[in-house]
């Protein structure tokens, strides 16, 4: 069972920057006889300490183990309030089941899985991990920022050669979200793993009843919280009762909602989650001083081998740490389906075979606002129907048709017939970056509420707009069946933290459209103004696709007025959050999926690798892996029509921070830049065997090397 400290060792001593415990730097210089002393970070918070036991409860898997991840989460005792150990455990067992396939046949338990060692051994047990987890807020003193940060450390950790593994959340997670990614890695080697939420994490304050969560998950209200608050909309007193009575029973969410545009700080955040450990790790085993204070002469940049790891929004920040590492805590990077964002691909061409790709390098909300707009659409041409048919009709066919009828009107697609208004939709996301090999996932993407839900949460993040706003007509809240706002059931909103994702539609809580005719409605089932149909909100996807870009879709103009304000908020955002590709010559890997529909391979993965080769040149020592059947998420493989399409692309992400640790640890070259050809299942039911998913090359065959010269990447077919 936990054993529970609520201030664990707070060291207020005034010497933080002189220890070397600045905003972007670690450990001290321990030569000479002035050593520094181990100081606590001046923007760390209350630290929470609990120790595991590896039996009764764990690190990795809540005290579930390999078993109990497979297997339905035990309820809670009271649903209404559940404790911080129970949201802790549906925090883990979400998260983990959230980035990889739990079946046995697509490999879990086989393949990857807390059971298998480090040399992906079966070892006949439940995988549980022994040690200490610590939890604070990192914040500038105003209880804005609040970045949830922790720190687990296993009793199986190796003292005589430390390590530190950071696994910054992906998507809007909370910080358990790279549980099963970095977290699982780093605690299996005895490493230290450093996670953050990056300020994106489970933030949901429910304006109608003005209650927030905390850092562990419980609620409360506003007033108790404090600045102790994950997260409180800036809105209160007559401002908020106006607003709840215009819009009754609305949650504003952190991510998109704080005003805080927290993707700029996502590499600050993952660099202060390794000075955290590298405070504790002192705390626990550095020398002490002549009066007994305790020295920062263990946890150094010089002894600590540190990666920093994780997926998706993760694996970005891991990028983003790396360029801003200016006190050398980072010794390598090993990422998976990063979403970076080049600042420029001026010059750099991409080359897929013999075709040169037509968009690269587009920020995020540009490409997610055309997907927004047209995948709805697009879905109901020959070419991707079977495939939403196969994923249990995740876009609904009349709203579909609805759209591409509406963008036909406005002049956004041509052709007089729905496959022809269909297929021209289609070819406008080709046009926009995406490549054949994601024409199955579109329709899930888009019906399952990734791309509604990342492309809303975004522009309000990147414009720092208020909940207030409204931005587009859009605000969140729970719906009934009929999709009716209604306020928010205890149950759903007291256990968010443990099943939330971060950016709705999550747990019930959904995004609604305030303008659908007859009054608001959620946002997938409304009617929308300018056509009188229930068309997927044909009106507010157009709305954010001007925000997104600057110009109106219909007419091409550039925007004048209000809206043409609000643009320029969301570009200043855009810009804030965009990287250089400069990674100071540390040795990088990352691993993307060419079927990649999220975060299409064209505008990330492809393009940053073009961007760092070209910026750094010579110097260069990062290696980019495109594996075949790779997609973005892998707890989709267990829907319908995922696993005869796809891999999963987690036993790639896990074998190149393998692969990084060899060559940090041992000298080991580092794969060349490849492409790794997969083969998916036959059938659904078929057990995934191992030589489906092929080991990486030092040195690849020449059909499959991926080359960089004269600023043109070619990548083969």
């Amino acid at each position: 069972m936990p054993v529970h400290h609520p201030i664990w060792r707070p060291l207020a001593l005034s010497l933080a920057v002189a220890a070397g415990l600045s905003a972007c730097g670690g450990g001290g210089d321990d030569d000479g006889p002035d050593q520094p002393l181990n100081t606590k970070p001046g923007w760390l918070g209350q630290v929470d300490r609990k120790a595991y036991d590896g039996s009764s409860d764990d690190l990795l898997t809540a005290g579930l183990g390999k078993t109990g991840l497979a297997a339905a989460l035990p309820a809670y005792a009271n649903p209404a309030s559940p404790t911080a150990a129970e949201l802790r455990r549906a925090a883990i067992w979400n998260n983990y089941r959230a980035l990889v396939d739990i079946s046995t046949a697509g490999g879990y338990g086989r393949l990857y899985g807390p059971n298998l060692d480090v040399a992906g051994n079966d070892t006949g047990g439940e995988g549980k991990i022994a040690g200490e987890e610590f939890l604070a807020y990192a914040d500038d003193g105003s209880g804005r920022q609040n970045v949830a940060l922790m720190v687990q450390i296993p009793a199986g950790f190796d003292r005589l050669r430390p390590c530190v593994i950071t696994g910054t959340s992906s998507g809007s997670r909370g910080v358990y979200g790279a549980i099963a990614t970095a977290g699982e890695w780093g605690l299996k080697h005895g490493c230290a793993v450093a996670y953050a939420d990056k300020g994106s994490g489970l933030g949901v304050h429910d304006l109608a009843a003005d209650t927030v969560n905390l850092i562990d998950g419980r609620r409360t209200s506003r007033a108790a919280a404090g600045k102790n608050a994950h997260f409180q909309a800036e809105l209160s007193g007559a401002a908020l009762t106006a607003f709840n009575a215009g819009y009754p029973d609305r949650l504003a969410v952190k991510h998109a909602h704080s005003q805080q545009n927290p993707e700029k700080d996502w590499g600050r955040d993952t660099l202060r989650a390794v000075q955290f450990a590298f405070w504790l790790l002192n705390e626990k085993y550095a020398g002490t001083d002549a009066d007994g204070r305790r020295l920062a002469d263990y946890a150094t940049p010089a002894k600590v081998t540190v990666i920093a790891a994780s997926v998706s929004n993760g694996g970005g920040a891991a990028l983003a740490a790396a360029e801003q590492d200016g006190g050398g805590l980072i010794d390598g990077v090993a990422v998976g389906e990063p979403q970076v964002q080049p600042r420029s691909v001026a010059g750099l061409t991409i080359r897929q075979g013999l075709a040169t790709m037509p968009s690269i390098g587009r920020p995020l909300i540009d490409y997610m606002t055309l997907a927004n707009l047209y995948q709805p659409c697009a879905v109901q041409s020959a070419r991707l129907a079977g495939a939403n048919s196969a994923f249990g009709g995740a876009v609904d066919a009349a709203r579909g048709a609805a759209r591409c009828n509406a963008l036909a009107v406005k002049g956004l697609v041509g052709g007089a017939t729905l496959e022809a208004q269909a297929s021209d939709a289609y070819a406008k996301l080709i046009a926009g970056g995406w490549l054949p090999e994601a024409d199955a996932l579109h329709a899930s993407h888009y019906g399952l509420g990734a791309v509604p839900g990342v492309t809303l949460a975004y522009v309000n993040a990147y414009g720092r707009f208020s909940v207030a706003d409204n931005v587009c007509g859009y605000s969140y809240a729970f719906t009934d069946a009929g999709g009716s706002v209604i306020a928010a059931p205890a149950a759903a909103l007291a256990g968010l933290f443990g099943n939330g994702s971060g950016v709705p539609p999550t747990g019930g809580l959904n995004i609604v459209n305030n303008l659908s005719v007859g009054g608001a409605r959620a946002d997938a089932l409304s009617v929308s103004a300018s056509t009188a149909q229930a068309d997927y909100n044909v009106d507010g996807a157009i709305c954010l696709r001007k925000l997104a870009t600057g110009r109106d879709p219909q007419t091409g103009l550039a925007l004048v007025g209000v809206e043409k304000a609000m643009a320029d908020r969301v570009a200043a955002g855009v810009a804030e959050a965009q990287l250089g590709g400069d990674l100071r010559g540390k040795p990088a890997i990352i691993v993307a999926g060419r079927a990649d529909a999220l975060i299409p391979v064209n505008h990330a993965a492809r393009a940053y690798y073009a961007l760092n080769r070209k910026t750094e040149a010579g110097a260069s020592k990062l290696s980019y892996v495109e594996v075949t059947h790779g997609q973005h998420f892998d707890g989709f493989l267990a829907l319908s029509g995922f696993p005869t399409r796809y891999i999963p692309l987690h036993v790639y992400a896990g074998r190149a921070l393998d692969a990084m640790w060899a060559h940090l640890r041992n000298g080991a070259p580092l794969p060349a830049s490849q492409v790794v050809r997969t083969t998916p299942r036959t059938a659904a039911g078929d057990t995934l065997p191992a030589a489906s998913l092929p080991p990486l090359a030092n040195v690849p065959a020449a059909a499959n090397a991926i080359g960089f010269a004269a600023d043109v990447l070619t990548v083969p077919d």
